[in-house]
């Protein structure tokens, strides 16, 4: 009798785990979703063709008239919710590629790029992404400069392990003025890690969180611009600096 009521024990304890494990899971890994306007910038119309596969989502213009961009989404954050930034830059001619990272974590697949480079063996290249996405894209750039025309970082930064200092890409990093999610300090000590020549733009009103379009983001600064014009803002900061790639 004692052992059967030490095995029920045993179990009830694994499975009072296992509903913690879930439970945590769900509060903590569940990810930031699209909202509507992501939701209808995922169709194809005004000259970009929008696809998607298990790994990436494409944005391909009718016509190319400069450097391909794949972008690291922000952890926890369902790539499709930057679809509206993604279809600017497109329509401009640039083919913009959203990597699907496991569990919506750039952490896990730095290396997203790859596939992406590999598959497209025309298309010269730019690497970035949001938040922890910029960090992990810097690592992957790092370690690949070679194949690739420059880096960009919205509301992020590189660490030691990502430095590019030493390297000849071209840098873009962009901040908003109402950014209260960035971590400051790991921003400014993240300026060490950049060449001499990089671009700063500061996007006055933007928070962290209107890159995409999913939404408020906890602590996140109130924005004194609308999504879409923080969005356009964004793009146009990155079509100039694109355009003068070399």
């Amino acid at each position: 009798m004692g052992k059967k009521l030490t095995k029920r024990r045993v179990l009830l304890g694994i499975f009072a785990i296992l509903i913690a494990a879930g439970f945590f899971l769900w509060r903590y890994l569940t990810p930031y979703a699209p909202e509507e306007r992501a939701e209808s910038a995922l169709v194809s119309a005004g000259g970009v063709r929008v696809e998607q596969n298990d790994n990436w989502i494409s944005f391909e213009p009718s016509v190319t008239l400069g450097a391909a961009v794949i972008f690291y989404p922000g952890a926890l954050i369902a790539a499709e919710a930057y679809a509206p930034l993604a279809k600017k830059i497109a329509a401009a001619g640039h083919p913009f590629y959203i990597a699907k990272m496991p569990l919506n974590l750039a952490l896990i697949k730095s290396d997203a790029a790859e596939e992406i480079i590999r598959v497209h063996p025309k298309l010269s290249f730019v690497l970035g992404g949001h938040s922890l996405g910029g960090v992990m894209a810097s690592r992957y750039a790092a370690e690949h400069a070679g194949q690739l025309k420059g880096v960009y970082f919205l509301a992020s930064y590189p660490d030691e392990k990502g430095s590019l200092k030493d390297t000849t890409l071209s840098v873009l990093s962009i901040l908003g003025t109402e950014d209260q999610v960035v971590d400051q300090k790991k921003y400014n000590e993240g300026r060490s890690y950049l060449p001499g020549n990089t671009v700063y733009y500061s996007v006055k009103g933007g928070n962290h969180a209107q890159y995409g379009s999913y939404g408020e983001q906890k602590g996140d600064g109130k924005a004194a611009v609308s999504e879409e014009e923080q969005q356009t803002l964004t793009a146009r900061a990155m079509l100039d600096w694109m355009g003068n790639l070399r």
